[in-house]
Order: structure tokens, then sequence, then C-alpha cells
């Protein structure tokens, strides 16, 4: 069995992804570290620009069986068949602002992300490729432990995905303007 748990930046997939392998006993291959790691990583202002062909054939050499793979590339280095399970982690838009503003991100790349959450950009990516494999946990009002828990429901296939529209949640709040303007 091969985990892989993905989202946007600060939806807290690093901190679920070693309480679940604490809890089965797997281990985790981290995808931003193995980038910096093969020395894929070109760093542009704000941003790192990875080569994801470049870290897919890199990934395909790596035996993933009993791991848990973390990071928001994964849907994009990873293929159908190396996966068990894809978990999405999602978070609302007006909390992931914190977080990020918390991290220092620059306007433009907090609007980048937050908007990226809030078009879904990763799930619907995710949710294409690998179809039946994913499934979205929204992390939004959880605590780590509640999110721990449904992560290995929906693992152990005794929990279902959650529905997730931060559109219809930032328009119904009129801010499409504040996260879609420049």
């Amino acid at each position: 069995m091969s985990i892989v748990i993905t989202g946007n930046p600060g939806v807290g997939k690093h901190t679920i992804a070693k309480k679940i392998s604490q809890k089965m006993n797997f281990s985790i291959i981290d995808i931003n570290i193995l980038a910096k790691d093969s020395g894929i990583i070109e760093k542009q202002e704000d941003t790192n620009d990875v080569d994801t062909q470049k870290l897919a054939k890199i990934i395909k050499e790596i035996e993933l069986d009993e791991k848990i793979v973390v990071g928001h590339l994964a849907p994009y280095v990873l293929e159908k068949n190396q996966v068990t399970i894809m978990i999405i982690l999602r978070r609302n838009p007006y909390h992931l602002e914190t977080v990020y503003k918390e991290r220092n991100y620059s306007e433009n790349k907090i609007k980048e992300n937050v908007g990226s959450e809030i078009l879904g950009v990763i799930t619907h990516d995710t949710m294409e490729k690998f179809e039946e494999k994913a499934f979205q946990v929204d992390v939004s009002e959880k605590n780590i432990e509640q999110v721990v828990e449904k992560v290995l429901q929906v693992i152990s296939k005794k929990g279902n995905n959650d529905q997730v529209d931060w559109l219809n949640l930032v328009t119904k709040n009129n801010d499409l303007e504040k996260f879609f303007t420049h």
C-alpha cells in the first residue's frame, strides 16, 4: 500500500503525514526534499520551480510500498499505478490566508496559493488523474487528531470523501475581488 497526502501549501500535509506514519509504521517520502536533494529546484523570485518530468523519473525508481508520499506536486509526478490512495487536504481559504501571512508570503504568493485552493486546482488535477483513488478531506475547524482520524477512516475505506466548495463560500462573502485581482 502506498498513501499520498497532497494539497496546497499550509493545509497540514507534513503534520498529518508524520502522524499517519507513526500510526501505520510507514516511512515518509517528502517530494520537496527529494527535489531539493536531487538538485532540480530552480529559484524564481519568491517561488521554487521544479522540473516535474525529472522528479517523476526519480520517483519511478523508488519503491513506494508501505510509504507515505507527501507534497503538493504529488499529482504531477506520480502515476495512478504507483498509488493505492490519494488524500487531498483542503483548508478554508480565509484560514490559509492567515497561515501564509504568518509565513511572510508576498501578497502575490498569498493570492496565488489562496486562489488555487478556492478554485481547487490541485483537487481537480488529482481527481482527474487518480479518479477513484482520490479523496478530499476538509481540515477546516478540525484539530490534528480529528484530521488524522478522518484520514485513517478514508484509508481503511470507512470514511467518505468530503465535498468542498470554497468558490461558493467566497462568492457568498462577496470576496472574489479580494482573492482574484492584482
